[in-house]
C-alpha cells in the first residue's frame, strides 16, 4: 500500500513539473498575442499562419490564455494531489480531459484546415498528452470497506 501511495505521489509530482513547462509555453504565447509582437519560430511562416488565424482566439480571447489558465489549474490541483488531497483528482481529470479534447481539435485545425503547424502549439500538445498519460498511470485510490 505504501509503494502505491509513493508511486502516486511521484506521478503527481511529475504532473506538477510538466505543467510548469506548459504554463511557460502558453504564457509566452499569451504575451505575444496580447502585445502583438511577432514570434520567432526559426523563420517558419507556419507559426504566423497558425497564431494569426481566426482559430487563435475565441470571442476575442487568445486560445493561449485559456491554455495558460488550464496549465495553471493543472499545476495547482496536482500540487494539492501531491500532498494527499484526494478531492482534487476529479477536477484534475476533468481539466486534463478538456485540455486533451481541445488539443485534438487544435491539431486537427493545424493539419486539415490551416495546413500549417506552430512549434509552440505542438510543444503544448505534447505536454498535454504527457500529462494525460501520467494521470492515466496513477493507480486508483483504494477505499477501505467497513466489512
Amino acid at each position: 500500500m505504501m509503494m502505491v501511495s509513493r508511486f502516486r505521489t511521484i506521478l503527481y509530482t511529475a504532473v506538477v513539473i510538466v505543467s510548469l513547462a506548459g504554463l511557460a509555453d502558453a504564457t509566452y504565447l499569451t504575451v505575444q498575442a496580447l502585445t502583438g509582437e511577432t514570434l520567432t519560430c526559426g523563420g517558419s511562416p507556419d507559426c504566423f499562419r497558425v497564431l494569426g488565424s481566426s482559430y487563435a482566439k475565441i470571442g476575442g480571447i487568445p486560445v493561449a490564455m485559456l491554455g495558460a489558465l488550464a496549465y495553471f489549474s493543472v499545476f495547482s490541483f496536482a500540487t494539492f494531489a501531491v500532498f494527499g488531497h484526494g478531492w482534487v483528482r476529479k477536477f484534475l481529470a476533468l481539466i486534463v480531459g478538456a485540455m486533451f479534447m481541445a488539443t485534438l481539435w487544435l491539431l486537427y485545425v493545424q493539419a486539415f484546415l490551416l495546413h500549417a503547424y506552430c512549434r509552440y502549439c505542438l510543444f503544448s500538445a505534447a505536454i498535454t498528452f504527457l500529462i494525460a498519460g501520467l494521470l492515466i498511470a496513477v493507480p486508483p485510490s483504494q477505499t477501505r470497506s467497513a466489512s
